[in-house]
């Protein structure tokens, strides 16, 4: 499908928004002059859309008028207040949803009748190796669905859940790089004490997890069956393993998912 004219409006130009807006200027099908953002702060927000080679508008209404695809970027407390009075310059837009909380349901009692989607995409799609939880309920037509998909394509996996399993997927695939970020500092940490210098270890630390990551996705293999391979009997790595299982880390992990759905 050719993007090349497609044009995306971000209302909101936070952390993901961007991270959005790179990932689609680095896959090379999404013209970065075709994209446009507002924001709270429009100052502030010029240099950073100049330096992406995008437009930045003063209002949402400018960025709904100028686009196809319009990207809602803002916190979700804000989302009624600010598309309520866009309901009818909506109309004929598709409408991607980034924010956590906000799924259909919700979106038809303040835009009813329009086209959207929602979604939670995690940071990595600013390198096109996202994650993107999508909402298998949408109000998206056949073309519409096509079109967004191929978009979201170019960040990333973009995976359907229904709407009860959208919050859960969102945090696994969205609050999960920060997980993986404490440990690939953990692992650097670790052997910038035994003495590896520290961009070294960064290095190693990273690419191990993207190794892994690759491999179990292009093998298809249970996590288990990849870390039982790499333990040996009376080895090194089943001590680790084994120090890991005292200190409860895969519990840990699961605790964490658990505390932030709480906390929704």
């Amino acid at each position: 499908m050719d993007m090349s004219d497609i044009k995306i409006g971000f209302i909101g130009f936070g952390n993901m928004a961007s991270a959005m807006a790179d990932g689609w200027i680095a896959s090379g099908k999404v013209a970065p002059g075709k994209m446009s953002a507002c924001a709270g702060r429009y100052e502030a927000l010029i240099p950073r859309c100049e330096m992406r080679g995008m437009r930045a508008l003063p209002d949402a209404t400018a960025v709904v008028e100028a686009s196809d695809v319009v990207v809602v970027a803002v916190k979700p407390y804000m989302i009624e207040s600010v598309l309520a009075p866009l309901s009818e310059a909506l109309m004929g837009k598709v409408v991607l949803s980034v924010a956590a909380g906000w799924d259909c349901e919700a979106y038809e009692r303040v835009i009813p009748g329009a086209r959207h989607l929602s979604t939670v995409p995690n940071t990595p799609v600013a390198i096109n190796e996202g994650v993107i939880a999508c909402e298998k309920t949408s109000t998206l037509t056949d073309d519409d669905h096509e079109l967004v998909y191929a978009l979201l394509g170019l960040l990333g996996h973009a995976v359907e859940v229904e709407t009860r399993l959208l919050s859960v997927a969102g945090t696994v695939g969205g609050c999960s790089p920060a997980f993986i970020a404490m440990v690939i500092e953990a692992l650097a940490d670790a052997a910038v004490k035994h003495g590896i210098v520290r961009a070294d270890a960064y290095r190693m630390a990273s690419q191990m997890v993207v190794g892994t990551g690759k491999l179990q996705l292009a093998t298809g293999q249970h996590p288990a069956v990849m870390k039982d391979a790499v333990c040996s009997p009376g080895g090194t790595t089943i001590v680790g393993v084994g120090e890991l299982e005292r200190k409860r880390f895969r519990g840990a992990v699961i605790d964490a998912i658990d505390a932030i759905q709480d906390k929704k």
